[in-house]
Formats: structure tokens, sequence, C-alpha cells
């Protein structure tokens, strides 16, 4: 007989809202009876997404704060929940799935017989929610597509928040990890296209916790850099929060893995729900019509023109600079996209514009 406690974290994980919430379907219990044993269900029933102390839950809990505490740290240690100190005390923090829960699993990039079967737990849930769900619907932005500083011209005005760089300049700590999306496909012999694994960005206190717990790296601002070329050499997808303050990690993203990328694809105009709020224009006198930026267009906004100069449908467009970065004539500079609104400045202002259900048209 199935535990009660893990039917009540169906309700906990929905509530925790992400990509993937709980959803009371077989292959939830599946994957929560793997990842959690029955007394971490229980701690993580009583977590809520507002940080609190071993002390605290123990005391919702009704148990001894030494048994809570041991399970709190083992819980961290395994990426079942956060922690992170604020003022000298040790506090946790419930969360999602994803962005949380899945992301940690992968981060020092094991390939174990454990890590195989929970990347395939994942995905058959992944794809039962998908089944229930149906397409996404049509709402403020969550998430945003960074453009790399230099591919944008000089003269638009160009926000702090939308050069990649300066995330990298902003934070003491910066620590890189496994992109989950990726490395969870090649657990399951999927082909990652040779794209670069050790990409994902985790800053400040997210990136202290990634470092110290879940085998994430610490890197120097220069390594950063470095890493963030090489991701955009291959044609990732710079995103993170759409936000313009509390910046916890930034993603570089493939069309092929990227849950992200491929739910926004679903949706009949994905341009609207996932872009930078810049959009590319294309030099006639420079380009040589050899269609890169085509073939590089992760959602396949472009074709060719009848001046042999291709067009965008900006429907269709992430405003990603794609098609910028791997220009061989540099005929393709990003422009600020008219209209588009300006990302929230906080998460509680992103979930004031998620409740009102409003997107760009």
């Amino acid at each position: 007989m199935r535990a009660k406690v893990y039917g009540d974290m169906v309700d906990v994980m929905m509530k925790r809202g992400g990509l993937y919430s709980g959803m009371d379907i077989p292959e939830f219990y599946a994957l929560v009876e793997e990842l959690f044993t029955p007394g971490e269900a229980e701690v993580t029933n009583a977590m809520s997404r507002k940080p609190a102390t071993a002390a605290e839950i123990a005391k919702q809990m009704g148990k001894e704060e030494r048994q809570v505490t041991a399970l709190l740290e083992g819980m961290a240690d395994k990426g079942l929940c956060s922690t992170f100190l604020i003022g000298g005390e040790r506090y946790y923090q419930g969360v999602p799935f994803m962005p949380g829960i899945f992301e940690y699993q992968f981060l020092p990039g094991r390939v174990t017989a454990r890590d195989k079967k929970i990347a395939d737990l994942i995905h058959v849930y992944k794809k039962g929610c998908q089944a229930a769900q149906g397409a996404p619907k049509t709402t403020f932005p969550v998430t945003r597509v960074i453009t790399v500083d230099r591919k944008i011209k000089a003269q638009n005005t160009i926000h702090t928040y939308d050069q990649v760089a300066t995330y990298i300049d902003k934070y003491e700590t910066v620590g890189v990890g496994t992109c989950f999306c990726r490395h969870a496909a090649f657990l399951r012999g999927e082909n990652v296209h040779g794209m670069p694994m050790e990409v994902c960005f985790w800053f400040g206190r997210s990136a202290e916790f990634a470092v110290e717990r879940l085998g994430s790296r610490k890197v120097k601002r220069e390594e950063a850099r470095a890493i963030l070329d090489r991701a955009e050499e291959a044609g990732l997808i710079h995103m993170s929060r759409n936000t313009t303050e509390d910046i916890e990690f930034l993603c570089n993203c493939d069309r092929w893995h990227c849950d992200v990328v491929k739910q926004v694809l679903r949706h009949p105009k994905p341009g609207l729900i996932f872009n930078s709020g810049f959009q590319p224009r294309f030099d006639a006198g420079e380009c040589a019509a050899c269609e890169t930026c085509m073939d590089r267009c992760p959602p396949e906004a472009l074709k060719m023109g009848d001046d042999h100069v291709p067009t965008v449908d900006l429907d269709r467009c992430f405003g990603c600079g794609v098609c910028a970065s791997g220009c061989p004539e540099g005929a393709v500079e990003m422009e600020a996209r008219p209209g588009w609104p300006e990302p929230p400045k906080t998460v509680k202002d992103l979930v004031a514009a998620l409740k009102s259900s409003t997107a760009p048209r």
C-alpha cells in the first residue's frame, strides 16, 4: 500500500509550481518514491517556499529538532531542498521540481545506474504531465531569453539585465554545473548533438549552495566568460528567470532537449511567451545568403526573402541572437523590439504579472 505521505506530496508540489508541478498520476508516485524516503517526504510536506530553520520546521512537525535537522541535511545533499546561511543561522527551503529538484540531481554530471533510473522516471513523469496539461497557454513570460551584449547595436538603449556578462561580474560566487536537460537525455541514450554539457550557471547564494552541496564547480570570472563563449558558439540560448533582479541561474539551452524551449515550441506563437525583447536586423549589403542563420535559428523563425536576405517571423522569434552570433559575414545585429514590455523587477512582481495572465500580443 502506498504511504499516505506521498499522496500528500501531490498538493505540496502542486503549490510550489514550476514547469512540472505535483500531479496525481501514477508517474508522480513512481518518481517521488525513488527520490524521497518516507521520512524525507514528511519533512518536505512540512516545508514552505519561505526559508525556515530546522527548529521551526521541527516545531511545526512536532518532532525533535535533532531528528529533523539530520533529515534536512541529507535532503540538501541530495538536492531535495535548498539551504543557506542568513546572519550565521542555517535556513532550509522547499523547492519545485523544475526549476529545482530535477536540475539538482544532475549538476555533477554523474553516470550511474541510479542516475539513469532517475532520468527515466523524470522523463516518464514529464510525459504524463504534458499529456494531462495540453499545449501551454499564452501568459506573461516566466523565463526570458538573454542576448549577448556584443551582438546588440551600441546606439540602442540596452539595460544591464540584457547583457549576460554583467551577471558574471555582479556576483562574488559563480558556479557552473552540468545541464540537466542534456545530461538526462544522454543518460537515456539520446543524441545530444555535440552540445557542451557543463554550461549551467548559478549565482550568489544559489551558487554557494550548488557548489557546497550539489557538485557544482566554482569558477573565476575569466573561465565563466569562456564557458559562456563556448555556449554561444554552439548556438545555445541564454535563458534565465524573467526578472531584472534576483537572478539565481542562467541556462544555456538547446532546441532538442530543453524542457522550457520544447514546451514553448508547442505554442503556435512561441515568440510571444519566450523572448529577450530584441529582434534581428539584417544588413542586405553584407548578407551572403548562406543560410547559416536559418540553420541555427532554434524556433525556425527565419526564411529567405525574395531579395536573398532572410526575413523574420516575429511570432516565432525568441530574440536569442543565435543568428547574429553565428553569421560569418557579421550581417545580423540585434535591435530593441518595439512595444515589448520591460521585465518585472523582482520575483514578487513576476508572480503578480503571472496572476494577471497577460502577455504581449
